[in-house]
């Protein structure tokens, strides 16, 4: 597969790809169920805008994030779109079999053929006390030390091509391979393709040499991906899956018809986070609570540091932040994520974005 064939989408005047990374973000007042139908209506919206992808993310015990089940909420998300691919940013493979994952996306698959990312990731996507009780072990490295053992089961399972022999030879994953028909009328086995994500190096080298596309966590670790981005160029060898390197990176955006408005909105984002930070994780605080909050000096440098890697502001301000950030990284494709207490805010940055950039009308 060539990086054209894996872009694939609508661009308007935008350099690359837009995608979503949606966190089904829970704001104080607010509730899980509205947040979940805040990610439906995004889902839809992105959809007819143009954007190419839009994937969730797991994480566990944490009450302002609503995205613990990504193939739950993924199921669901088939159901009220057509087009645009679906996927996980990611899975956090150490917390689950390898088996469970593939039937999982194997049932996705069937529902939405063609549609299916299955993005992975090794770390827990939460604390280490909540890591244990997800994998019903005590040793809690041995997971993410093993991600490649358990990344080629997975991968094994998903192409239903055990070798003979082999312990799980006689073991399918139920959903398996969906039979996909070409233009010319030949039928072919068709599962999720898989990616890596990362926020250092270790995947970054890791997807390279197996030829896998690879997903940067840009948003929450800015001073690495450069580096993983060269890691992973320097390092792919052409594979049956990809015949080019192919990266995206995750980008924190926030765009507003008030800059001011977007500047409350970015100190709650940093609220939050230093409340995570800090084993305090709750809803998403609203911007006059984090407006009250009387930050301590390592706190404020948190802050500071966290938010200086939003690109945030008007329409217009936050395209040129896009932009200027493609051409610092040549990411093949940006996946948005948008921090904001209301699920309306959400949706409008969206709009104001795919408005920015051409994309084509709903």
């Amino acid at each position: 597969m060539s990086a054209d064939e894996i872009r694939g989408a609508a661009l308007g005047t935008a350099p690359v790809p837009l995608s979503v990374l949606d966190l089904v973000t829970v704001g104080a007042g607010s509730t899980a169920t509205d947040a979940l139908r805040t990610s439906a209506d995004l889902a839809r919206f992105t959809e007819g805008r143009g954007f190419h992808r839009f994937w969730v993310a797991e994480h566990h015990s944490m009450p302002g994030v609503a995205s613990s089940s990504p193939a739950v909420i993924l199921a669901h998300l088939a159901a009220h779109t057509d087009r645009i691919r679906l996927g996980s940013g990611g899975v956090m493979l150490p917390n689950h079999a390898p088996l469970v994952i593939a039937e999982q996306f194997g049932t996705l698959e069937a529902l939405a053929p063609g549609r299916i990312d299955l993005g992975l990731g090794r770390a827990p996507g939460t604390d280490g006390a909540t890591a244990a009780a997800l994998r019903r072990s005590d040793t809690l490295n041995e997971g993410a030390d093993d991600f490649p053992q358990q990344l080629s089961e997975l991968t094994r399972f998903l192409d239903d091509d055990f070798p003979d022999g082999h312990p799980y030879a006689r073991i399918h994953a139920v959903p398996g391979p969906v039979q996909a028909t070409s233009p010319g009328g030949v039928q072919s086995p068709h599962r999720p393709p898989i990616w890596l994500l990362g926020s250092s190096g270790f995947s970054a080298q890791l997807a390279g040499m197996l030829g896998l596309p690879f997903a940067f966590a840009h948003h929450f670790s800015a001073h690495n991906t450069i580096p993983a981005l060269d890691l992973y160029r320097e390092t792919f060898r052409p594979s049956e899956v990809l015949a080019e390197p192919y990266a995206l990176i995750g980008v924190s955006a926030l765009a507003t018809d008030d800059e001011r408005e977007a500047a409350r909105q970015v100190r709650a984002a940093a609220l939050n986070m230093v409340r995570l930070r800090t084993g305090r994780p709750g809803l998403f605080p609203d911007p006059e609570e984090a407006a009250r909050h009387e930050f301590s000096p390592m706190e404020e440098d948190f802050a500071l540091s966290w938010t200086k890697n939003i690109v945030h502001g008007s329409a217009e301000e936050v395209r040129a932040g896009l932009d200027d950030l493609h051409k610092r990284t040549g990411a093949d494709e940006l996946m948005l994520t948008t921090h904001a207490h209301r699920g309306e805010l959400r949706l409008r940055s969206y709009e104001l974005i795919a408005d920015a950039y051409g994309l084509p009308a709903a």
